[in-house]
């Protein structure tokens, strides 16, 4: 089948879920009332689902240097995001100018150049060097290591690893097709979140890390991890893995979403905030929608690059 066609059949299939879903909703709603929380937060998903479905393949249409434009926004809005829950000094403006508009957009201009080797190392060797140099010239040594090691993880996270999502992009595929497999991720990872919620809300009891984040369960986790590496494994025609390793690749990259999202809500915890910004209804920010795919997109790129390009 062409691969415009997969990509169509997709999100047809996706609209007609988040009309069952609107629909269930909006029962459960009638029901139960406005008022109770748990119909609240899973009526503002579904309506934040129908917002990001409707931009995500907007954009894929448009092309691959479109779908790079629009992560390069999510990097800036992540990175905007966590930015500004830090504690900033003035000694620390020059080294915030460079990480938003030098080193993010520099970052995207070697994605779009296919230039892996810089890619892969420009904010991990470059920016960590770089940053503390211009945060030292000013001359501001308070808390200068807690300073310096925030904004560079701020940049690893916003800016290095959500960049491997559109790299997906540039990898030449033995077989299949790489806009199909970005989706491919997107949609597995997300879908793991979403199911670790619900196997959570219905099953759940005991938590795993109940001082980072409450509302992780270990049926929860089970639950969502295996289904979704389930729908992977229904999903592979979308890749070059076949079933029985889509699963497994599934598997892994909800594995290592699960952790980032523990990873992020442990720093959220420790910024004494609930939820990273405001900028998606239902969801918080734009982290809170991405801290899954940080820690899951670099380990499914280079999966991918070293096994199937």
């Amino acid at each position: 089948m062409n691969p415009q066609n997969h990509i169509l059949n997709l999100f047809l299939g996706l609209i007609a879920v988040l009309v069952v879903s609107s629909a269930i909703a909006f029962m459960l709603k009638a029901k139960f009332g406005a008022e109770n929380k748990t119909i609240a937060n899973l009526t503002s998903r579904i309506n934040a689902w129908w917002a990001m479905i409707l931009v995500i393949f907007s954009f894929t249409y448009m092309g691959k240097n479109a779908v790079i434009f629009l992560f390069l926004l999510v990097s800036f809005a992540a990175l905007r995001e966590f930015l500004s829950l830090i504690y900033i000094r003035r000694g620390d403006h020059i080294a915030l100018v460079a990480c938003f508009y030098v080193i993010l957009p520099v970052q995207y201009i070697f994605i779009y150049a296919d230039w892996y080797a810089m890619a892969m190392i420009f904010i991990p060797v470059y920016g960590f060097l770089f940053l503390p140099i211009l945060a030292a010239i000013c001359g501001d040594a308070a808390y200068f290591l807690e300073r310096s090691t925030k904004i560079q993880w701020a940049l690893m996270i916003c800016v290095f690893c959500i960049s491997h999502i559109p790299a997906l992009l540039l990898l030449d595929l033995e077989r299949g097709n790489s806009m199909e497999l970005m989706l491919f991720l997107i949609l597995v990872v997300q879908a793991s979140d979403v199911l670790q919620y619900i196997w959570g809300k219905l099953f759940g009891k005991r938590k795993i890390a109940p001082s980072i984040s409450p509302s992780k369960t270990v049926v929860g986790f089970a639950g969502g991890v295996l289904s979704a590496s389930v729908l992977a494994a229904c999903l592979h025609h979308l890749t070059p893995f076949g079933a029985v390793g889509a699963f497994f690749i599934g598997l892994a990259v909800c594995m290592m979403g699960f952790l980032g999202g523990l990873v992020m809500s442990a720093i959220k915890r420790d910024l004494g905030v609930k939820d990273w910004g405001y900028m998606i209804s239902g969801h918080g920010g734009m982290l809170d929608r991405m801290d899954s795919l940080c820690f899951a997109a670099p380990i499914f790129f280079h999966i991918v690059r070293y096994f199937y390009a």
